[in-house]
């Protein structure tokens, strides 16, 4: 099972969720806007200090398939470039679309930026900070779509997420699932492809 987050903003909860991974030595991809890391430069470091995937959300998550191929550069490259500033890192290898909102020409270009695209196979609408259902409703809604080989999408703005995820995490991982990191989908893939 592979765990991520989407960072568009902070709400409060992003320092909980990194310490119940570190608690429980659990990997996971963080999905991070050019206004997240304006505004959170410290928990961006600490995400990479901790051993996370820190990847591309956009700068400031427009509908991608209705910008040119010039501003989708534009806005994979200004999230490189102030991830580059605030962290040392060099690299960034995985975007994720906003919303999920793809075209086959927004997937090529990603790619010719040196991006791979990363999706989801589990999600629930998670994001409205406004319609916080309480931690058993998040823990239900992921609890019952989980499967083998999940990739799991849930934001770090929602405070159910960041209430049931500790539960969420012990009861998957009693139920024997274990957690990877979204880099071995590549070792997998290269393997394969020999």
């Amino acid at each position: 099972m592979y765990l991520t987050f989407d960072n568009g903003y902070e709400n409060g909860y992003t320092s909980q969720i990194l310490d119940i991974l570190k608690q429980k030595k659990i990997p996971a991809a963080f999905f991070v806007t050019g206004h997240y890391l304006k505004d959170q430069p410290d928990l961006v470091k600490r995400m990479v200090n901790e051993g996370h995937i820190v990847g591309n959300h956009s700068w400031s998550h427009p509908n991608m398939t209705e910008i040119s191929d010039h501003q989708l550069k534009k806005e994979l490259d200004k999230v490189k470039n102030l991830y580059t500033i605030i962290t040392g890192e060099k690299e960034m290898h995985y975007v994720r679309a906003p919303r999920g909102v793809f075209s086959e020409r927004t997937l090529a270009l990603s790619y010719q930026n040196g991006y791979i695209n990363v999706f989801w196979s589990l999600a629930y609408k998670d994001w409205d900070i406004h319609d916080q259902k309480g931690w058993k409703y998040a823990y239900d809604k992921i609890m019952e779509q989980v499967h083998p080989g999940a990739i799991m999408l849930i934001h770090t703005v929602s405070k159910d997420n960041a209430e049931a995820l500790n539960k969420v995490l012990d009861d998957l991982l009693k139920k024997g699932y274990t957690f990877k990191s979204i880099d071995d989908l590549l070792v997998k893939k290269k393997i394969l492809d020999i």
